[in-house]
């Protein structure tokens, strides 16, 4: 195990677990439209009661994401969750949020109402999949950050910072980058696809069904209409490569060159964007009672290896996964903010009890959506 293998090895690592964060985030994108799934008290209950059994893997999938960039890529851990802590502290804010509605909108002694705690689901599931996947675009869009390691061996400096922001906005500016933005809502439309499909098939309700199937096409078509935009955007813009001392050049079309020299790479987001396009279209097809392939397995797979390749596309070929635009020599590489070889060598042996916990995950998953959720199991629960 070379150096440069591990440092690729933690890459994809991070990557996978970045790619089942936006799958996971179906609980963001059903809570977004819980008043519209759920005219009715009972009704948006239930869609409650059917996204509220899965919050935990999201919430969990988020944090353990967080922890592996920290442990595998540490600068770039410091510079965008230190930095830009503005934008980060509004994401885990809405999750925050989140799991407090779960947990007391239907206690006894809530001043507030159910409904006051459900605004508050859609309000995490609108500003969580937006905020995410417009902190991902900055993978490619770069950001305004500064990074000085040489402050690290400043003897009179009592707090060393090695990397701080740009500006005082801490994150927010990225929101003004127009692309960031059409990143940002794609996954945003993308996780109410999700969440509507996931809705479908664990919910045992013909008047929610009904519903969701509008919401479905009403969130695949701007989702289609933002990605295939942006896509078109990455494959044409300049990106950020680094040669064999490290220095950073601009290269025309880097992210097309990646996919055509990272074969395979090409072929995942392809297969991936397939089955996105097939799991909506077998939904849209079928009436909510006919049997068959429910729509958001192909689609939840094809979502994790489409958010992979493009992952894997941003940080592998010699490729700089956060670009600086104050000062493209100051962009962060897998090469030039990993961990030691020591640390990345004895986090591989750690890695491999992730298969073992992923069988765990999809084994609680099988027994909690064993059958669909209805309106009599609500009346006689006293869950979410």
């Amino acid at each position: 195990m070379t150096y440069s293998f591990l440092q690729h090895y933690w890459w994809f690592v991070v990557s996978l677990l970045g790619a089942l964060l936006v799958f996971l985030m179906f609980v963001q994108g059903a809570n977004s439209m819980v008043r519209s799934l759920g005219w009715t008290p009972e009704g948006r209950r239930l869609v409650v009661n059917s996204t509220g059994r899965k919050w935990e893997f999201t919430f969990t999938t988020l944090v353990t994401f967080g922890g592996a960039f920290f442990a595998s890529f540490p600068l770039f851990y410091s510079t965008s969750f230190g930095g830009a802590y503005w934008l980060w502290m509004i994401i885990l804010f809405s999750f925050v949020l989140q799991a407090v509605s779960y947990e007391f909108q239907n206690k006894l002694g809530n001043l507030l109402g159910p409904d006051v705690f459900q605004w508050f689901l859609v309000l995490n599931g609108i500003l969580g999949p937006l905020l995410l996947g417009g902190a991902v675009a900055t993978f490619f869009e770069g950001s305004n950050f500064v990074v000085e390691k040489g402050n690290f061996l400043d003897a009179a400096a009592v707090t060393p910072v090695i990397s701080h922001w740009g500006n005082a906005s801490h994150g927010l500016d990225a929101l003004l980058n127009p692309w960031v933005l059409v990143f940002g809502l794609a996954v945003m439309f993308l996780a109410r696809t999700l969440g509507t499909l996931y809705i479908i098939n664990n919910v045992d309700d013909e008047d929610i069904a009904s519903r969701a199937s509008v919401r479905l096409v009403g969130s695949a078509i701007p989702f289609l209409v933002l990605f295939v935009a942006y896509l078109v955007h990455l494959l044409l813009k300049d990106g950020y490569a680094y040669d064999a001392t490290g220095a950073i050049v601009i290269e025309p079309n880097k992210y097309l060159h990646n996919l055509l020299e990272m074969w395979p790479v090409l072929i995942l987001l392809l297969v991936g964007v397939v089955l996105v396009l097939y799991g909506i279209f077998i939904e849209v097809r079928r009436s909510s009672s006919a049997s068959g392939l429910a729509g958001i397995w192909p689609a939840g797979i094809g979502t994790v290896l489409t958010v992979l390749a493009l992952l894997l596309c941003a940080g592998w070929n010699s490729t700089a996964y956060y670009p600086s635009t104050v000062d493209a020599q100051m962009s962060l590489t897998i090469e030039n903010s990993c961990s030691s070889l020591f640390t990345l060598r004895t986090m591989f042996w750690v890695s491999l009890l992730v298969p073992f916990v992923l069988a765990y995950i999809f084994y609680c998953w099988r027994k909690i959506d064993s059958r669909k959720l209805t309106i009599d199991e609500i009346k006689h629960d006293e869950s979410y």
